[in-house]
């Protein structure tokens, strides 16, 4: 047995039915899926480590929890632009989207110019993806400038109007986490999502009045005050 049928039977020995039904009430695809939980997953892509090559084959497996592990153990510094655009064509589930995003892609050489260009495309996974990325890259990328983010907030607001759930969803995440980064962006945030209020879509009203309860909020605002720029890490 090689490494992959290996790790697989260990997904299997995993799977639970009761976790399947809970997932699909959450929206999140039941095709091909075991029910193995993220702590499992994440508890053994720490056992594995970063692999590649493994990485590659459980990708390839169509296994939904295999490709979330996928995601978990490959090496961004050898992921190319051509994987990211193979990968990001098989999403057919938001967690998956949503987990390669934030833990694989967004540490890649590719990840600002893969969150415009995949915003701007019409699959709803994709799309997704791509406003997905401008978030996990506001939170994660500690380096970057403010000035990195300001090609978003355009994309936020012409997006605003695609009414479907898991692309307005990402929409409206992406402007809250850029707008709690720094004072600065909150700011920035606060006026893009004020613009987004005045859109005329069901979907624009959600994600400004959404995004405005939480930038605007005591919260945010306590931890931001001070907080004039980026920090020079």
């Amino acid at each position: 047995m090689n490494r992959t049928e290996s790790i697989l039977t260990r997904l299997r020995s995993q799977a639970n039915p009761l976790n399947i039904a809970g997932m699909a009430r959450y929206g999140i695809s039941t095709n091909n899926t075991l029910g193995v939980s993220m702590p499992v997953l994440r508890a053994l892509a720490k056992e594995i480590g970063r692999d590649h090559e493994l990485a590659l084959s459980l990708w390839s497996s169509g296994i939904h929890e295999a490709c979330i592990l996928a995601g978990l153990i490959d090496d961004p510094r050898l992921v190319t632009e051509t994987q990211m655009e193979q990968w990001v064509a098989d999403f057919d589930s938001w967690d998956v989207c949503d987990q390669v995003c934030s833990n694989l892609f967004d540490a890649t050489p590719f990840a600002y110019e893969k969150a415009v260009t995949w915003a701007c495309r019409k699959e709803e996974f994709v799309k997704r993806a791509g406003f997905v990325l401008m978030a996990a890259l506001s939170v994660h990328d500690k380096k970057a400038g403010d000035d990195v983010f300001e090609p978003f907030f355009a994309l936020i607001v012409r997006e605003s109007t695609d009414g479907r759930n898991f692309v307005k969803k990402a929409v409206n995440w992406a402007v809250r986490q850029i707008g709690k980064r720094n004072a600065l962006l909150n700011a920035r945030a606060i006026a893009v999502a004020e613009e987004v209020q005045m859109v005329d879509a069901p979907s624009a009203r959600w994600i400004a009045a959404d995004a405005l309860r939480e930038l605007t909020g005591e919260k945010v605002q306590s931890r931001l005050k001070g907080r004039k720029k980026s920090p020079p890490y």
